[in-house]
């Protein structure tokens, strides 16, 4: 039996074979490689700025006004280490610049890969742009020596800073850190 049953591959014959083997070869050809622009800093995408990678949080393969459910974008340093996880019960792309989220847990990270911050927020929206989150609603913040909430909150995914505002609540749970020890 022929090894296509048409038997078209037989009958393109040796000058055939040839032409169909060179195409393969030049279509497998590698590509040269753009040479940088002066302004190639300039020509960046948005949000990527010297000395940043682009990361998850700049490219999420989402198109405008579409939702996903159960979203998890890790984001790491330059070094490999991941900075924060970011869990999204439902995530919307607003526009080319903005995320919103429905049910968001976060968590970051120290350098060691210890648990540093865990952040929930039941409604938010990121800006691409700046990587800052944003939060209407009663956000909580947990780590291991105290928990704090607030009816408003805006957190820095790069700088780790956050702020909360309105009815801001914090319970300290290991003073041990605060107290001054007794001179010997």
């Amino acid at each position: 039996m022929p090894p296509f049953r048409s038997g078209r591959f037989r009958r393109l014959g040796a000058a055939g074979l040839l032409i169909f083997l060179l195409g393969g070869s030049a279509m497998a050809r590698p590509r040269a490689t753009p040479t940088p622009t002066p302004n190639a800093d300039k020509m960046s995408s948005p949000g990527v700025s010297a000395g940043k990678t682009p990361g998850p949080l700049t490219n999420v393969p989402l198109p405008i006004g579409h939702e996903a459910k159960g979203l998890v974008l890790p984001d790491f340093d330059l070094q490999g280490h991941m900075r924060s996880r970011l869990e999204a019960g439902v995530a919307k792309r607003l526009d080319t610049d903005h995320l919103q989220f429905k049910d968001m847990k976060m968590t970051t990270f120290t350098l060691q890969n210890a648990v540093d911050l865990m952040i929930e927020m039941p409604s938010s929206v990121l800006d691409l742009n700046t990587r800052v989150v944003v939060s209407q609603e009663r956000t909580t913040v947990r780590r291991a020596d105290f928990h704090i909430a607030g009816d408003q909150a805006e957190f820095d995914t790069l700088a780790h800073k956050g702020t909360l505002s309105g009815n801001v609540k914090m319970v300290i749970t290991d003073q041990s850190k605060f107290q001054k020890k007794p001179a010997e």
